[in-house]
């Protein structure tokens, strides 16, 4: 078991990025529930209390019993984690007179204690609270201040470990030397080694797969995507050919996608058969145009199809996929009192509809981990280097109803699309692209013709796991050759716009 960091997560935007932080020093963290932290074991070397839309003065702010982690690991507590240690143990905790937001500089700094050695007096941090410690518990020691902050960051002393709080977020860009401060706590306090690498983690899955499944078959449907592809090579190196795959057409993929894919995947050993059954699905989606009834109904299809060919492989306990961190976070409020943010992107029902058990090999990684592990794995780099496509394929990139007129227009300007940004050397420089058909029609002209055609909108964005996102400033020329390339070679399109928005507000995809 990898030694660990433990997140007790009270509902912060920033928890996820503590958890990437930790990861950065090559030590595994792991995001708990405010209301349900479990028991401190071995492989739990520290434990750190996040922020907290609440404030500790909410009458339904959480309250854990601290006592059941302190004097056991170091205990570091961020913003609302600060406020509820002070609070816990005689502080005074009180609204601020305005709310704190942005840069600050660190004042006094005592960096002669473990958590801010090698921090610099009027070292920028950046705070995001609305309650302040205006006065420290009887045992504290003041470790920090800013201009507007007398208690920035302090220690209390008579516990067996180490216990501190500071006001600020040292996970984000702003708080220039916060990974200093991190990495001061995670590998100096907590004692961790920071070995928690690609190549263990292969090693540890595999081992756990092998005695999680044991002589029983594992059924996985692939997408072609990153996440399914190195889940799938994960479970075959532990288990071989008792792992069955399918690759199913659903007549929503990219143009030509299904054979290339299906080529690659019979390329790597696995042991997977190719089902076409666009028709089914399109059949079934024409005349819907609300995006969570096309959602449910490639699902409800897909569950069909899928569980159809699975009674074909006997002895078969369990489901393999691709579920990665960012699912569970996003999908599930399982790690405080964060809100649900979407659907979960893998098909719901199916394990218990069909009686199996899951094997999900990448649940705790990020997105670029899961390509780190792939490449350790000698992925093929035409799969593992693919943008993320979404689970539903071009239904949620056509706006409206779905017809197979309209799949191949999108999926021939698609084409267009992606193969320039290859050209270009773009592809590799943004973490997602794609084109959106819109609902619309707007005249154009071709020739000495009036024409009324659909817009297509253009999507691209840098990210790191999907969480949040940036659009790529591609350059105009590249834009325009695009953007002439799909008019005048995509009938049924008469218009290109570019999309410049940010996640958040806006999403990735557009349904």
């Amino acid at each position: 078991m990898p030694q660990k960091i433990l997140i007790v997560d009270f509902g912060s935007q920033y928890t996820q990025l503590i958890a990437r932080r930790i990861r950065e020093l090559n030590v595994f963290s792991d995001i708990v529930s405010c209301y349900k932290i479990p028991e401190i074991d071995d492989s739990i070397k520290g434990i750190i209390l996040s922020g907290s839309p609440f404030s500790v003065k909410d009458e339904k702010a959480p309250q854990p019993d601290l006592q059941e982690i302190l004097n056991k690991v170091p205990v570091l507590g961020i913003c609302y984690g600060a406020q509820l240690l002070a609070q816990n143990f005689g502080g005074n905790v009180a609204p601020s007179n305005k709310r704190e937001y942005g840069k600050a500089a660190l004042r006094s700094v005592i960096n002669s204690h473990p958590l801010l050695n090698g921090i610099n007096e009027e070292s920028q941090v950046w705070m995001s609270h609305a309650d302040s410690i205006l006065a420290l518990p009887p045992n504290a020691q003041n470790l920090a201040k800013t201009d507007s902050i007398p208690n920035a960051a302090f220690a209390l002393n008579g516990f067996d470990k180490m216990v501190a709080g500071i006001q600020f977020h040292p996970e984000v860009y702003h708080s220039i030397q916060g990974k200093k401060l991190i990495e001061n706590f995670v590998i100096d306090i907590c004692n961790c080694d920071g070995n928690w690498t690609s190549e263990a983690y292969i090693q540890t899955t595999v081992q756990q797969i092998k005695e999680q499944v044991g002589t029983d078959k594992v059924i996985m449907g692939l997408s072609g995507g990153v996440d399914s592809t190195v889940a799938a090579i994960l479970i075959h190196r532990a288990i071989g050919d008792q792992l069955h795959c399918i690759f199913v057409d659903n007549g929503l993929l990219r143009k030509a996608e299904y054979t290339e894919v299906l080529a690659s995947y019979k390329g790597m050993g696995l042991n997977i058969k190719g089902l076409d059954a666009s028709e089914l699905f399109l059949n079934a989606l024409s005349g819907k145009s609300d995006p969570e009834e096309k959602r449910k109904t490639i699902g409800r299809v897909f569950i069909e199809v899928f569980e159809e060919e699975s009674k074909k492989i006997d002895n078969a306990k369990w489901l393999g996929q691709g579920t990665i961190y960012p699912d569970i976070i996003e999908s599930v409020s399982v790690h405080g009192p964060s809100a649900k943010i979407k659907s979960h992107h893998n098909v719901g029902g199916l394990p218990e509809k069909m009686g199996l058990s899951l094997v999900e090999p990448l649940q705790k990684l990020f997105k670029d981990e899961v390509r780190r592990v792939g490449a350790a794995l000698n992925i093929d780099p035409n799969i593992l280097n693919r943008h993320p496509f979404p689970g539903p394929g071009l239904a949620v990139r056509i706006l409206g109803d779905i017809t197979k007129d309209k799949v191949k227009i999108l999926q021939e300007a698609d084409a267009i699309f992606i193969d320039l940004l290859k050209q270009s050397g773009w592809y590799d420089k943004t973490w997602q692209a794609g084109v959106v058909l819109l609902p619309v029609k707007s005249v154009g002209v071709m020739g000495d013709e009036r024409t009324y055609e659909n817009p297509v909108a253009l999507r691209a964005v840098h990210s790191t796991d999907g969480m949040t996102a940036e659009w790529v400033q591609l350059p105009y020329e590249l834009l325009a050759e695009i953007s002439n390339k799909i008019i005048n070679e995509v009938k049924g399109i008469n218009r290109v716009v570019y999309d410049i928005s940010t996640k958040p507000p806006a999403t990735i995809e557009w349904e």
